[in-house]
C-alpha cells in the first residue's frame, strides 16, 4: 500500500468526497494523526484509505471549510480527479 501526504490545496473532489464519507460530522481529536515530516515540522493529518493508497490529509481551517461546503452533486465524473475543480476557500470558510 502506498502512503501519500497531501495538502488540502491538492485535494480532488473525489478525495473530499471520501473525507466527507469517512467523517460526516467532521473529524475529532481522536481522528488526528500527529507526526514529524522530513524537515522535523509537526504535521497533523486525518487518514483516508483507498484500495491501494493511504492518504494523510494535512489539517487546516480551509480543509474543514472545504468539507463543510462540499456537495457531490456539484461535480461530474470528469472533474472528480481535478484539484482545480474545487473552489478556493479562505480562512473564514468562504469561497474565494
Amino acid at each position: 500500500m502506498k502512503n501519500v501526504i497531501v495538502d488540502y490545496k491538492k485535494l480532488t473532489p473525489e478525495m473530499v468526497a471520501l473525507l466527507v464519507e469517512k467523517y460526516p460530522a467532521g473529524y475529532g481529536d481522536e481522528d488526528i494523526i500527529t507526526f514529524k515530516n522530513h524537515k522535523n515540522e509537526t504535521i497533523e493529518a486525518v487518514e483516508v484509505l483507498t484500495e491501494d493508497t493511504k492518504y494523510l490529509v494535512k489539517i487546516s481551517k480551509r480543509l474543514s471549510a472545504q468539507m463543510d461546503a462540499f456537495d457531490l452533486d456539484d461535480y461530474d465524473e470528469r472533474s472528480m480527479d481535478d484539484p482545480d475543480a474545487l473552489p478556493e476557500m479562505d480562512a473564514q470558510g468562504k469561497k474565494v
